[in-house]
């Protein structure tokens, strides 16, 4: 089954989540809200985030192989689908929405 998680949508973050369905998906927020290097004792944990200040179309094209590899690495229990890219009406933010498989 395909979930969609957003960064536009936070889920409400419970430490020792029992349901595995919303564990994975917490997961996968928090790896998508982390940059890597800020996680003491998990230094390695979360994106790069190379795509910061990089043309829109160089951006995507980084953060979908960054997500890819970062869930794989960090949450082997979801299987990455797809992602999609939502500017805001002035383009100052952009919104992530990852689908991926559990």
């Amino acid at each position: 089954m395909v979930y969609t998680v957003s960064t536009d949508n936070p889920p409400q973050l419970t430490l020792g989540e029992k349901d595995t369905l919303k564990s994975v998906l917490q997961n996968v927020y928090l790896i998508l809200a982390t940059r890597k290097k800020t996680v003491p004792m998990y230094r390695h944990f979360g994106l790069q985030m190379a795509f910061v200040d990089k043309p829109l179309l160089a951006a995507e094209t980084i953060s979908a192989a960054e997500i890819r590899e970062a869930i794989a690495e960090f949450e082997p229990r979801a299987q990455f689908v797809d992602v999609a890219y939502t500017p805001s009406a002035y383009g100052a933010k952009i919104s992530v929405k990852v689908e991926v498989g559990i």
